[in-house]
């Protein structure tokens, strides 16, 4: 167990405004780079391949192939490096951990898409909304 002190101090360094994202889904990571005295964003675009740890220390993995060359990089998910982080597609894998696209490129490294997940949510939200609107009428 750790302490109460230990606890209490990593709570204040937790981010608050983290999106929900899973292995499988393509994200991109805006990172704060000081180059000098001036300080710029840069986008890493990739797919998650790996979740590590909880709490502060935990880390994310993005696996992107460029020039024909696969790229991983990864991040810890608390930094203040991190500006933000979007995520542009999700995927539906059955692994937590993707590490065989390490080798791969083309269609190979292709991750299936989740399809009506966030539809069916707007879907649902309308209809309970126009039963709301029915019943005060």
């Amino acid at each position: 167990m750790r302490s109460a002190i230990i606890q209490k101090l990593e709570s204040q360094q937790l981010k608050k405004s983290i999106p929900e994202f899973k292995i499988g889904d393509t994200v991109k990571v805006h990172l704060r780079i000081i180059e000098g005295d001036k300080e710029r964003l840069q986008v890493f675009t990739g797919t998650v391949i790996a979740r590590k740890a909880s709490g502060l220390s935990e880390t994310f993995s993005v696996h992107r192939v460029a020039y024909g060359e696969g790229m991983e990089r990864v991040f810890m998910l608390h930094s203040p490096r991190i500006a933000k982080i979007e995520v542009i597609k999700e995927g539906h894998v059955r692994r937590s951990k993707l590490y065989y696209l390490r080798g791969t490129s083309g269609k190979a490294a292709k991750v299936k898409g989740r399809y009506g997940m966030k539809k069916s949510v707007k879907a649902s939200d309308e209809a309970a909304q126009t039963a709301v609107e029915v019943t005060e009428s």
